[in-house]
């Protein structure tokens, strides 16, 4: 049995997670932490906050999803790379 795709599609699935990462980063970045308070701008801040959070909550539930997955998928496929060696040595040299 060959694993080998799988084993690629292992790690597009890791790569699709870096990149998912690594945007949730970038996008972090230019959220302000700052508390607005009686100041002219407080209320488009605000809202700007409260667009960046949803959209921060929303790539973060798609990385817990993914990264769960592709946890998953790397036991699975560990197993599976076991149980093929198991029968491969236990194959009689004939």
């Amino acid at each position: 049995m060959n694993l080998v795709p799988y084993a690629v599609g292992w790690v597009v699935l890791l790569l699709v997670v870096i990149v998912v990462a690594f945007r949730r980063g970038i996008m972090a970045r230019s959220e302000d932490d700052m508390l607005h308070v009686g100041d002219a701008a407080a209320a488009a801040a605000t809202a700007h906050q409260v667009v960046l959070a949803k959209k921060l909550d929303a790539i973060e539930r798609w990385l817990k999803i993914l990264a769960l997955i592709l946890v998953l998928y790397g036991v699975v496929l560990v197993g599976l790379f076991i149980y093929n060696a198991w029968v491969e040595s236990s194959r009689v040299a004939g």
